[in-house]
């Protein structure tokens, strides 16, 4: 499994990073102003400082648009920044229609706001490099969202589709656990749930233990 971290954060990206874990990033408009990354430039400097953090990993930048041309005209404009962007597209009719004309041109997608399997399905057809079902989100709205994590794992095997199944909207260590065992490919959450897999009170009893029988072994 591939660990994303959902963030626009350049620090919690290197942190990442420096754990030796990061696998890739996403971001949406939400996670810029958070930073307060404003204005087109702007917003487009920052996705390309953090290709420079991820190295060889995939960066989804998503586009604001929600007509068809101006999806083309944004996306090509994000590929163009650096290799490993994926540009991010909601899941709406012409989003399907935009990715089916980046898989022609040979610029990876992510297609992002999915909540059902029918929706995954289409973009999965369209040639969607990740289909990015909100886990999350569907828990919200009493709706078993690990429950769609399985059924599209099951559709994409039955069909071999080349789309990964990228978890979003990933709140605790048990979603991300659970995903695992479902078999998403990526999961996407904040650097928190990721570092919250390091905790566990025999860890910190048995290192404790250890120490102090060190320390008596000194004496």
């Amino acid at each position: 499994m591939k660990f994303f971290i959902d963030t626009a954060n350049l620090k919690e990206i290197q942190e990442a990073y420096e754990l030796g874990v990061l696998d890739g990033v996403t971001t949406n408009p939400s996670l810029m102003a958070k930073e307060g990354i404003k204005g087109k430039n702007n917003i487009f400097k920052h996705y390309a400082n953090i290709c420079e953090i991820v190295k060889d990993g995939d960066v989804s930048a998503e586009v604001i648009a929600t007509t068809y041309e101006e999806m083309i005209k944004e996306g090509e404009e994000l590929a163009d920044l650096h290799e490993n962007i994926v540009v991010k597209v909601p899941m709406i009719k012409d989003g399907i229609r935009a990715i089916k004309y980046f898989y022609d041109k040979d610029i990876r997608t992510n297609c992002t706001l999915v909540f059902s399997a029918g929706q995954a399905l289409l973009a999965a057809k369209a040639g969607a490099s990740y289909v990015s079902p909100f886990v999350g989100r569907l828990d919200d709205v009493s709706t078993d969202g690990l429950q769609l994590i399985e059924q599209i794992v099951d559709i994409y095997s039955n069909y071999d589709f080349d789309t990964e199944v990228l978890a979003a909207s990933v709140r605790h260590p048990m979603h991300l656990i659970k995903c695992a065992e479902l078999g998403a490919d990526v999961v996407t959450c904040p650097l928190s749930v990721i570092t919250s897999l390091l905790n566990h009170p025999l860890t910190d009893s048995g290192l404790a233990k250890f120490l102090s029988d060190y320390k008596k072994s000194q004496e």
